[in-house]
């Protein structure tokens, strides 16, 4: 036979040439349409994952260099991951909210934050967590598609915008692969590392209008890390009150933290109802924000303990009062500084290394700092607690008892406390002059704290007459407006040395701290937070 073999081959591949032919042509006409009045939404339509890479000549003409469109696309493109900014990540969202309300169709952002990356960081450097961020920005990438966009928000937080109409299963779905990829172990400078992530996501319009969508998908991440982090939580109505403002604030309050600009210790003196020395000071947190002013301890601690960054506040604290108790060593002011210790600072695992690293950064001996805890802070967990305070113990540091009174002590927990002092309410210092009751509970917890051994100060003394009373019962320290406002560092030194500030209600001679002094910290009226 003389049938040609071959000629079903030919036929396929004849086919197969005219399929690539109206591919080509398919992909030729997007483009002449990404070219013409569509551009912007097409373009978004077309988009991949991450943002594309401009190259940079080495000397750029001058006609690139000024190019609008050129300088656009630079400032849209994230320095260190490649991946979109912010910038480009809004434009892409606007285009893809109108594409989503004319088709009737959905789209879906992840909002990704890396749980704990701040001590890679701290531990390896700033290059070495460079590196990790670029790693975790190619694994994201290696999961998107190419109608979805991928941009760095910030330090070590990332967007995913999936478009092409995802539903809820659907950005669950890949929220769980997300998280899978991130947990991948990381080599960093020759040691395995193992990382989480938070994600809070949101799907339009189901979750909101567009100008809200960044919004509320951080208040669900954040909700996320709340809850113990390495999970995805979809974005709920009732995290939305007042969520745009605060996550504002927490942004601001985190930069400050990370630039160490804006945050400032004042600092209120303790006064010896006896001698009439200062005994001591106590750190109290001030925030001058660039935009809003002064911003109260009131508005901005609740926010730090919403959105985890108490522990880092703290810790900034703690390492400012230890430096400023060097400047003052070193001019010959001998003080004590009180600094107050939240619940939150009270589970970190690793705080006393942390206070250890501190007194030994600015060579400060433990025994010129005291530690203050709130009654219900400290019987939160009393046993986690009472180990605490034993380790801090050993590092010579002092514990105070705050806002005794309004607590639930066991007197059998407070006598194993390795505490040498109490600070009674403010509550009860403001009726000892006028109310019976007031009176029998301040001497009765003077009492107590004296059999106990512990020193007593009174916090919130603002009239002679309460300062009388409290001196009669023996209370050990007083502290308050009748005495002093808290102040900067550098006025308090001038006020302690009597130069160029105003006259003061009581004289008092220099300060001279005695070790076996103890105080405490936490401020006068609303300030009574940091």
């Amino acid at each position: 036979m003389n049938a040609d073999p071959s000629a079903p081959w030919w036929w396929l591949l004849l086919a197969l040439v005219a399929v690539a032919a109206l591919m080509a042509a398919l992909r030729l006409w997007v483009q002449a349409r990404e070219r013409s009045g569509e551009g912007a939404d097409t373009a978004a339509t077309a988009a991949c994952v991450p943002a594309p890479h401009v190259p940079t000549p080495a000397t750029p003409t001058a006609q690139g260099a000024a190019d609008p469109t050129f300088q656009r696309v630079l400032s849209a493109q994230d320095a260190l991951t490649g991946l979109a900014s912010r910038l480009q990540l809004e434009d892409r969202l606007d285009a893809a909210a109108l594409r989503a309300e004319s088709h009737q169709r959905r789209l879906a952002l992840l909002y990704i934050d890396i749980d704990g990356f701040k001590p890679i960081n701290e531990s390896y450097g700033y290059e070495a967590g460079d590196a990790l961020l670029r790693e975790v920005a190619q694994r994201l990438t290696g999961l998107g598609r190419s109608t979805d966009t991928l941009a760095r928000m910030g330090a070590d937080e990332f967007i995913m915008l999936m478009d092409g109409d995802p539903d809820h299963a659907s950005a669950a779905l890949v929220a769980d692969r997300i998280r899978q990829a991130l947990q991948r172990p990381y080599l960093v400078q020759g040691r395995e590392v193992r990382l989480s992530c938070s994600i809070g996501i949101v799907l339009y319009p189901d979750h909101g209008p567009r100008a809200r969508l960044i919004a509320r998908a951080d208040a669900a991440m954040l909700a996320a890390k709340r809850a113990g982090g390495n999970i995805h939580c979809f974005f709920a109505d009732t995290m939305d009150p007042g969520a745009l403002e605060a996550i504002e604030l927490q942004r601001d309050l985190r930069r400050a933290l990370e630039t160490n600009t804006g945050l400032e210790l004042h600092y209120q003196p303790k006064i010896d109802s006896r001698s009439g020395r200062i005994s001591g000071v106590e750190a109290l947190l001030r925030w001058h924000h660039p935009e809003r002013g002064a911003v109260s301890p009131v508005v901005f601690v609740p926010v730090a303990e919403r959105f985890g960054l108490i522990g880092a506040l703290g810790q900034w604290v703690t390492d400012e009062a230890c430096r400023q108790l060097r400047i003052w060593q070193d001019t010959g002011l001998r003080m004590h500084v009180a600094i107050n210790l939240s619940v939150h600072q009270l589970r970190q695992t690793d705080l006393v290394e942390r206070v250890q690293d501190s007194l030994a950064r600015h060579d400060i001996a433990g025994g010129r700092v005291t530690f203050e805890v709130t009654e219900s802070a400290a019987m939160e967990d009393p046993q986690a607690s009472l180990r605490v305070f034993e380790r801090l113990a050993q590092l010579g540091v002092s514990l105070s008892i705050d806002d005794f009174g309004t607590g639930y002590s066991s007197l059998s927990y407070l006598r194993r406390l390795p505490a040498r002092q109490l600070k009674i309410d403010r509550s009860f210092v403001q009726d000892v002059a006028s109310q019976e009751d007031a009176q029998a509970i301040v001497r009765a917890v003077i009492k107590l704290a004296h059999a106990l051994g512990l020193k007593v100060v009174a916090e919130g003394v603002e009239t002679v007459a309460q300062q009388d009373v409290l001196k009669r019962m023996g209370c050990d320290q007083l502290q308050g407006f009748l005495f002093a406002k808290p102040m900067p560092a550098r006025h308090l030194q001038l006020w302690v040395t009597g130069d160029g500030v105003p006259a003061r209600r009581m004289q008092f001679r220099d300060s001279q701290f005695e070790h076996d002094d103890t105080d405490g910290q936490r401020p006068d009226n609303e300030d009574d937070l940091i």
